[in-house]
């Protein structure tokens, strides 16, 4: 079972994400939040798989909240929002979300990113990846946040993985391009995380994008 937490500030909204995440035999909700404090306060209580997080909340926003739930390793998060990339947007990636998903998202899709992020694949939904690869292209040149000491100490493959990431390719997606075994191309995403000191997929992939810049 993958146990969820879901945040969401809207009762309707957060009303609608649990019963669809209750449909799902092998995904259980064990709690429900209406601010970012509260969603911190009871990851840490109740220690989910994932939450799903909102980004604009009150009390705290889901952007701080994600960087506070990622900090302490009390789960994975899943951020959702509308169609308009922001800083908020960048912010909850940079704060280490493991899943970015626009909030009109299908519920059948819903619950298979839910079930991605369980299996510890990162996912970003396909019309905010290619949003924020034109943001990447707008933006001006600048140094990506990693030493690059630890850049050059990537292998081939790593680097080879690593633009992968960048185009939001899952696993399977990578292997095929790349021609090896899923578990040998799981094998070389927690190397490189842990040469780069990223807390996820999707910070590696923002990283790709930047050194594309």
């Amino acid at each position: 079972m993958i146990r969820v937490l879901v945040a969401e500030d809207q009762s309707a909204v957060r009303a609608g994400l649990v019963l669809i995440l209750r449909s799902a035999p092998d995904i259980e909700v064990v709690g429900e939040a209406a601010d970012g404090e509260r969603a911190v306060a009871l990851a840490r209580e109740l220690r989910p798989d994932l939450v799903l997080m909102d980004v604009q909340m009150p009390r705290l926003d889901g952007v701080s909240a994600t960087r506070q739930v990622v900090a302490e390793g009390l789960a994975d998060v899943l951020v959702l929002t509308t169609f308009d990339l922001d800083e908020y947007v960048f912010g909850a990636l940079r704060a280490g979300a493991a899943g970015f998903l626009l909030k009109n998202t299908e519920a059948r899709d819903l619950i298979e990113a839910v079930r991605a992020v369980g299996r510890g694949e990162g996912l970003i939904a396909p019309a905010v990846t290619r949003r924020l690869i034109a943001e990447f292209a707008a933006k001006p040149v600048r140094e990506p946040a990693v030493d690059p000491a630890a850049l050059d100490s990537l292998t081939r493959r790593e680097r080879e993985v690593l633009s992968c990431l960048g185009e939001g390719l899952s696993n399977a997606e990578i292997a095929g391009r790349l021609d090896m075994a899923e578990a040998t191309v799981k094998t070389h995403v927690s190397r490189l995380l842990g040469k780069l000191d990223l807390r996820s997929r999707v910070q590696a992939a923002v990283l790709a994008q930047e050194l594309r810049a």
